[in-house]
């Protein structure tokens, strides 16, 4: 496991994404512009550059064109419960069976995951849309009205109502601009209902309902 995030090569200028197209309201000079580019996580683009702040809203614009599931990422924090809404999941190799998910750097919730050395992702149905909300929400206890049980390998908690779960131990962490990609390794996994899939698509949540 490696817990330290590895070296990024320092760019002395951001990327450039082609033409800009200019947003229908630009924030104002000065005012710090505030994007929720997953679920409960605002990317701040400075307000005084406002060549970032368009090419930050067209970023998020963009790839908020690619649907994905909605996923919570629990752990514990010594008898604590732990938990944070999550929007990039994936699964990375088959053999050894790895996944990977990708928490920002101002993230509350993931220092305490990784001190804890593990995670469980919990896949959200379609009517849990409050619990993706309180999940990614600050300042409240995000267990109080959410029920759960503890997983077999890591203690991590399960959701009820979940579609389904997958409990890893951290294998690795890497850097990855503002957020880290955390890579873990599945010690156990299973499908716990068939109901349809909590979705989210550009900047709001849906489901699979014409």
């Amino acid at each position: 496991m490696s817990s330290d995030l590895d070296r990024e090569t320092p760019h002395a200028k951001r990327p450039a994404y082609g033409p800009l197209v200019e947003p229908d309201s630009p924030p104002e000079i000065g005012v710090d512009a505030d994007f929720e580019f997953r679920p409960g996580e605002a990317s701040v683009v400075h307000g005084d550059d406002p060549v970032a702040a368009a090419e930050g809203r067209r970023f998020r614009d963009v790839l908020g064109r690619f649907a994905s599931g909605v996923a919570v990422v629990t752990s514990m924090n010594g008898d604590v419960p732990v938990g944070m809404t999550c929007q990039s999941f994936a699964s990375v190799s088959l053999d050894p069976p790895l996944v990977l998910f990708v928490p920002a750097r101002t993230s509350r919730a993931w220092p305490l995951m990784q001190r804890s050395g593990h995670f469980c992702v919990n896949f959200l149905a379609e009517d849990q849309a409050p619990v993706s909300e309180v999940m990614a929400s600050r300042g409240v206890d995000k267990f109080a009205d959410v029920k759960w049980a503890p997983s077999a390998a890591t203690g991590s908690p399960v959701l009820d109502g979940a579609l389904g779960y997958v409990d890893c131990c951290i294998h690795a962490v890497h850097a990855g601009g503002d957020h880290c990609i955390v890579i873990g390794r599945v010690l156990d996994l299973a499908a716990t209902s068939d109901r349809p899939p909590l979705l989210f698509f550009r900047g709001d949540y849906r489901d699979l309902r014409p």
